[in-house]
């Protein structure tokens, strides 16, 4: 018998699709940086990229380790074809909020249900999304501050950090 109701469950599983989406739009941007040779850029959003796979696995143990019916949804494709460096790391920022208010949301629902397990789970990835949100956000100033012309600045400061 799963320790996770139904309703709760089928929320996770859609948040797995949305995190292995997530995933999968940072290799977009990762391509983006990387094509217009800001090496370091891309490496951060290459490395983000496993990061929110990773998330999805968390999730995915989470259900497994609860007895909870898995199922992974198909995903879209991501956006692509980026104009500038300011709209790539602006979409990433629309992300990581979308993410934040979904993972709100899964929160909100484990509260609800009183599923004390689920809520211990969910704490760590309402901490990890400030951290998400924090960092794309000052990154897209610095982008913004950098303006295109000036976007070796990003790569440098990234260099050093």
């Amino acid at each position: 018998m799963p320790m996770i109701k139904k309703e709760l469950a089928d929320a996770i599983n859609e948040q797995i699709g949305h995190e292995l989406l997530n995933s999968v739009q940072y290799l977009t941007v990762a391509a983006y940086f990387d094509q217009e040779g800001l090496k370091k850029v891309a490496e951060l959003y290459y490395k983000q990229s496993e990061e929110e796979r990773m998330h999805g696995l968390k999730f995915l143990r989470y259900m497994v380790d609860t007895g909870a019916e898995m199922s992974i949804p198909s995903l879209p494709a991501p956006k692509a074809g980026f104009h500038s460096a300011e709209e790539a790391v602006q979409l990433v920022v629309d992300v990581e909020w979308d993410t934040t208010h979904r993972i709100n949301r899964l929160m909100d629902m484990a509260v609800e249900q009183k599923d004390y397990l689920a809520q211990d789970m969910l704490r760590w990835f309402v901490t990890e999304q400030l951290e998400e949100v924090s960092t794309q956000e000052n990154i897209l100033r610095m982008v913004h501050n950098a303006g295109p012309k000036n976007l070796m600045m990003l790569e440098a400061y990234l260099a050093h950090k």
